[in-house]
């Protein structure tokens, strides 16, 4: 199988700093539980715990992995389509920083986050701006000298509605955190 060059570059040294706040503003988003997923360098994962939540990183790159515990949080190198803990049990699922293009197919992301989390559950996904076009492709993935290649997507906010339903999902909010954009999923009725 051949690869074409990755059309998206994920340098995690940009996501290494304190969560400001428009994190904030999307954290709040999170109840209970919460499962970052493409935790990065941590960040998120960090200011959640900060705020006493129970949450757990998980991220492909185990220099992501170190980082993140190096912060004080609990993380895991683990793809999320494999065996997650707690699965079924989580009431949020965190898709910072683009993470809905996780695996390039983000209906089959979603469909993947309705297994890992509680019926009564959401997901907390940050999009592209308004007028991005959906794009399906491959990301390099960089933390230090780490370097790894995945399947990616980019999903704008105009597109999240239609991706959302076809995973069984609906959007039942979306907010502007300064230049961010992100929705709220839950199970549709």
């Amino acid at each position: 199988m051949s690869i074409d060059l990755p059309t998206v570059r994920l340098r995690l040294d940009e996501w290494d700093r304190p969560a400001d706040a428009d994190d904030h503003e999307i954290l709040a988003r999170c109840t209970g539980p919460t499962l970052d997923v493409g935790c990065g360098p941590g960040r998120l994962t960090a200011a959640l715990a900060e705020r006493g939540g129970v949450v757990l990183g998980i991220d492909v790159v185990s220099g992501a992995v170190g980082l993140t515990r190096g912060r004080g949080g609990a993380a895991l190198r683990r793809d999320v389509f494999d065996t997650l803990p707690g699965e079924g049990r989580w009431e949020t699922a965190l898709l910072a920083d683009g993470n809905v293009g996780i695996g390039g197919d983000p209906v089959a992301l979603l469909q993947r986050l309705r297994e890992v989390l509680d019926p009564r559950g959401r997901v907390v996904a940050e999009l592209a701006a308004p007028g991005t076009p959906h794009t399906d492709g491959w990301a390099r993935l960089e933390c230090g000298v780490e370097q790894q290649v995945i399947r990616w997507s980019v999903v704008g906010i105009e597109d999240i509605d239609e991706i959302a339903a076809q995973a069984g999902l609906v959007v039942v909010e979306r907010l502007q955190c300064g230049e961010r954009w992100c929705a709220v999923l839950e199970e549709a009725a």
